[in-house]
């Protein structure tokens, strides 16, 4: 049982609903629209539902809300059911379109025409608008409002038959038009939509039913118990109910809100993440620093990381703005526990052992893991010829300069204690190799007496392979973007990505299957991309090894 579903208000709900015999056991959904990729804000409704469902021994359906069809196709609704998969729920034979409920939908129009509760309306979108009202003045009823039951089913059937041009004519709900709630002065149930080709029904509908009609009758249908959504359908609930309550359906489900997802140096609109896409500022709905969980995936996030963010940031009805270092706190805890680790060098320096011994090994046997021995050893090649990080070495160290200088000696990680005895450069006064001599006496320990401060990695120059390592950051500099109705491509980080493409690793985790996860050791944690080859080696960076961005955004300012 996991902690989002043993303590918040949902629960206690749902365990009173249980108890008192309301419902013998529970049902939720999980109803994305298929105009996009998932983001993490999705991953905590998937959560939310689904683990309910798992918890009570109930069951969650996965139903696509299919109505808009301009903006929805085929990939949307697959990658969707990929990010539910990975999340690692399974919705079972409980897959549903909204479409799959279009006749029956009509029906229930058609029943709210006869009983007097819906009505053809012929103003245009702008005017319907401007007879809504506002929030302090009441709407004006529509000189259609009052049509008789016979000419508005006659309507209502010319409607579906597209014998009427887009925006002509709706079909609305008669209810109340100077209610307090403006989702309640005769919504729209109904619009026409003519050459839209849906990814279900095809051409079949030219007539589409609005979310806020559609949604109450599917849940009904269904038989959820438990409808939960985010706060912003707050005010769209008396609709949700008034909905199931005039026309047959067979149940009546609850609607119960909670807060939404809002994470820091990103955005969670999916107009503007489509905007990102459109324009190129991303490479994709997958791009690593995106908040889709397809991009989440890419960049060596796991499902149990992602689940357990959602547990840490819970379920409450406070809107709230949640810190991307909790974010990066899961995927970081995750991965220092299960993540192998290797050597990877990502601005290479060469170092020549010039007097390594005849019987130095040619592998040095090293630890998976420094916790867990159960993941085992690995051989890492050695040789005369290494590479070492360009920042290991310094000719003017700073003040605590631990790593290796002209004349001091540092520790191979897992091998021989080196001194760099001379420092050769180029023309351009370029440090372009170092040679270091090799106490013998120290592999694979420390003798008494001696005194090294600095440890640090390395590859072996003739095994190692050459691997582009990009380098991913947050996507924008500020925690809100367009905040203060700045435009939020204002905000974004220009370093939210480095490329870098003369990068050396281990052999071993060069050969690895794409979506491998490790350790660079000193470096961060790492994800074999999915177009990575073993000729080709691509590493993501996931995450750094600590939460350095507070300390770089203020060194910046």
């Amino acid at each position: 049982m996991s902690e989002l579903t043993r303590t918040n208000f949902i629960r206690q709900i749902v365990e009173e609903d249980l108890a008192n015999g309301k419902h013998t056991s529970i049902k939720t959904r999980f109803p994305p629209e298929p105009n996009g990729y998932l983001h993490i804000g999705h991953a905590k409704s998937i959560v939310l539902n689904f683990g309910l469902a798992e918890d009570f021994d109930g069951a969650c359906n996965l139903r696509f809300d299919d109505t808009n069809p301009h903006k929805e196709n085929v990939e949307f609704v697959e990658s969707i059911k990929a990010d539910v998969r990975w999340l690692g729920f399974d919705w079972g034979e409980r897959l549903y379109f909204a479409s799959d409920y279009f006749e029956r939908l009509h029906d229930y129009a058609v029943e709210l025409i006869r009983k007097g509760s819906a009505y053809v309306c012929d103003l245009t979108p702008e005017e319907t608008r401007a007879y809504r009202g506002t929030l302090t003045e009441p709407g004006r009823e529509s000189p259609y409002r009052d049509r008789g039951v016979d000419e508005n089913l006659e309507l209502f059937r010319r409607m579906r038959a597209g014998e009427f041009p887009d925006g002509a004519r709706t079909l609305r709900a008669k209810i109340d038009m100077a209610s307090p709630n403006i989702n309640m002065r005769d919504p729209v149930l109904y619009r026409i939509r003519h050459g839209v080709i849906h990814h279900q029904t095809g051409s079949e509908w030219c007539l589409y039913p609005t979310y806020d009609y559609t949604h109450p009758i599917s849940d009904a249908l269904e038989g959820i118990t438990h409808s939960l959504c985010t706060l912003e359908f707050e005010d769209h609930r008396p609709l949700y109910d008034w909905c199931v309550a005039n026309v047959s359906v067979p149940s009546r489900p609850r609607q119960i809100e909670f807060s939404r997802l809002n994470l820091e140096y990103t955005v969670m609109s999916k107009r503007l993440l489509t905007q990102l896409v459109e324009e190129g500022i991303v490479e994709g709905w997958d791009d690593p620093r995106m908040p889709t969980i397809a991009g989440l995936r890419r960049r060596g996030f796991t499902p149990a990381a992602v689940r357990e963010f959602c547990e840490r940031v819970g379920v409450t009805k406070a809107d709230n703005l949640v810190e991307m270092g909790i974010l990066e706190s899961a995927i970081r805890d995750d991965l220092d526990a299960n993540a192998p680790r290797t050597m990877a060098v990502l601005h290479p320096l060469k170092v020549v052992l010039t007097d390594l011994p005849a019987d130095a090994p040619a592998e040095i046997i090293a630890g998976n893991h420094p916790k867990n021995e159960a993941m085992g050893k690995r051989g890492v090649a050695f040789g005369a010829e290494l590479y070492i990080d360009r920042g290991d070495f310094a000719e003017d160290p700073p003040k605590g300069f631990k790593r290796l200088v002209p004349g001091g000696e540092v520790r191979l990680r897992n091998a021989y204690v080196i001194r760099c005895d001379e420092v050769i450069k180029d023309g351009m006064g370029e440090v372009i190799e170092l040679r270091c001599s090799v106490d013998a006496s120290t592999l694979g320990k420390n003798p008494e007496g001696r005194k090294v401060k600095g440890v640090i990695h390395w590859v072996c120059a003739a095994a190692g392979v050459r691997a582009e390592v990009r380098l991913y950051d947050r996507l924008f500099n500020v925690p809100q973007p367009g905040g203060g109705g700045r435009d939020f491509r204002d905000d974004l980080n220009a370093d939210s990505l480095r490329t870098l493409t003369n990068c050396v690793v281990e052999a071993s985790a060069a050969a690895a299957a794409p979506g491998t996860r490790f350790q660079f050791e000193r470096e961060g944690y790492f994800v074999l991309d999915p177009e990575s080859t073993p000729e080709r080696p691509l590493f993501n960076r996931t995450v750094t090894l600590k939460d350095t961005w507070g300390k770089a955004q203020g060194a910046r300012k």
